[in-house]
C-alpha cells in the first residue's frame, strides 16, 4: 500500500443500523454465542440500562431482546462477555460491566440474574469510578481494572477476591489491557504507557510517554496476534500511537489521517497488521500496517463515514467480517 488511490470506502448496503432509545457507549461481542451484542446506554444520570441484541448478518437485521435488558447503575464504561466458549451443553453467557463498580451477570436465554458485585472497600460507601477493564482470555478468572484512583485492581473473579492492587500511575487510569496470563498493560492522565508483571509487582516498564507532558493517555489496545504491538490514542488527537515493546519511547508508527479526534481503536482479531480506529470526524478507518512505513506516512485501506462523531468500536472475534461502530443513540455494524 503506497497512497490514498488505494482507499476503499466501506457501502452503506453492507452494514445495518440499529436505533437505540437512547445514547450508547458500551458494546460486546460475544464469543461463544456469535450472533450476540450487549449495548450499554450512556445517560448522565443514575439510572442506566444495559440491553441484549441479536445480530442475523444473512438478513442485515438486528433484533432487540426486552426480556434480556436489565438497568445499571450510571453509564457502563465497558462491556465485555467471557472471552471463552463455555460448554457445548451451555446456553448462558457471562458478561461483565464496569461504572461504578465491577459487575458480573448471566445472561440465560429468557433472563438475566446479577452474580457478583466486587467491591474492595468494605468500610466506605465511596467508591472510586472504574473507567475500564480487561478480561483475561489466557486465564478468565482474572479481571483486571482501572479506576480514577490511580489504581489497577486484578481480581479473582471465581472467588470475588482481590488478588493484587498497584499504584499503577501518578493520575487517574484510564484504560487497561492484558498481554499474557500475568502482564498487563495501562495508560493514564499522566502520559504513560506502563507495562506491570504480576511476578515482579514492585517494578513497572514505560514504554511510552506523551510527547507533550502531562497530555491524558486513553485508550489502549494490545494486538493479540503479535504481542509486540501495542496502540494507544491521546487526549484531544488526530493520531493512533503504534507501539513495540521491544523499542520503548519511539512510536513504531503514527497513524494521522483522521481529521478529528481519536475516541476508538481496535485490532482485528484475525490479522497482526491490521488496526481500526474511529474519531469525532465521522470516520471509521482500518489500516494496514507496513513492515516499512512510507515517508509520506501510512494511509488508511478502507474507510466509513457514520452521520456524526463515533464514540465505541468494537471488532467482533467470532465474526471477523463485521465490526460495530456506535454513534449518538445508533450502533451500525459494517462488513469489512
Amino acid at each position: 500500500m503506497e497512497n490514498s488511490t488505494e482507499e476503499s470506502h466501506l457501502r452503506s448496503e453492507n452494514s445495518v443500523t440499529y436505533d437505540s432509545p437512547y445514547p450508547i457507549y458500551g458494546m460486546s461481542f460475544s464469543p461463544s454465542h456469535p450472533h450476540r451484542l450487549a449495548l450499554g446506554s450512556f445517560i448522565e444520570e443514575y439510572n442506566n440500562r444495559v440491553d441484549i441484541l441479536s445480530f442475523h448478518p444473512d438478513t442485515l437485521s438486528v433484533t432487540p431482546h426486552p426480556s434480556l435488558s436489565f438497568d445499571h447503575p450510571y453509564p457502563p464504561t465497558k462491556l465485555m462477555f467471557h472471552p471463552r466458549k463455555p460448554s457445548p451443553s451451555s446456553s448462558s453467557d457471562l458478561l461483565a460491566t464496569s461504572g461504578d463498580y465491577l459487575r458480573l451477570w448471566e445472561i440465560r436465554d429468557n433472563s438475566v440474574d446479577a452474580v457478583s458485585l466486587f467491591n474492595n472497600s468494605k468500610t466506605s460507601e465511596f467508591c472510586a469510578p472504574l473507567t475500564s477493564f480487561d478480561w483475561n482470555d489466557i486465564d478468565p478468572n482474572r479481571i483486571a481494572t482501572s479506576s480514577i484512583d490511580t489504581t489497577c485492581t486484578i481480581w479473582d473473579i471465581e472467588r470475588t477476591l482481590v488478588e493484587t492492587q498497584l499504584i499503577a500511575h501518578d493520575k487517574e487510569v484510564y484504560d487497561i489491557a492484558w498481554g499474557e496470563a500475568r502482564v498487563f498493560a495501562s495508560v493514564s492522565a499522566d502520559g504513560s504507557v506502563r507495562i506491570f508483571d504480576l511476578r515482579d509487582k514492585e517494578h513497572s516498564t514505560i514504554i511510552y510517554e506523551s510527547p507533550h507532558p502531562d497530555t491524558p493517555l486513553l485508550r489502549l489496545a494490545w494486538n493479540k496476534q503479535d504481542l509486540r504491538y501495542m496502540a494507544t490514542i491521546l487526549m484531544d488527537s488526530n493520531k493512533v500511537v503504534i507501539l513495540d515493546i521491544r523499542s520503548p519511547t519511539t512510536p513504531v508508527a503514527e497513524l494521522e489521517r483522521h481529521r478529528g479526534s481519536v475516541n476508538a481503536i481496535a485490532w482485528a482479531p484475525h490479522s497482526s497488521t491490521h488496526i481500526c480506529s474511529a474519531g469525532d470526524d465521522t470516520q471509521a478507518l482500518i489500516w494496514e500496517l507496513p513492515t516499512l512505513a512510507s515517508p509520506t506516512g501510512i494511509d488508511p485501506v478502507c474507510m466509513y463515514s457514520a452521520g456524526c462523531e463515533i464514540n465505541q468500536l468494537q471488532w467482533s472475534a467470532a465474526q471477523p467480517d463485521w465490526i460495530a461502530i456506535a454513534f449518538a443513540n445508533k450502533m451500525q455494524l459494517l462488513k469489512v
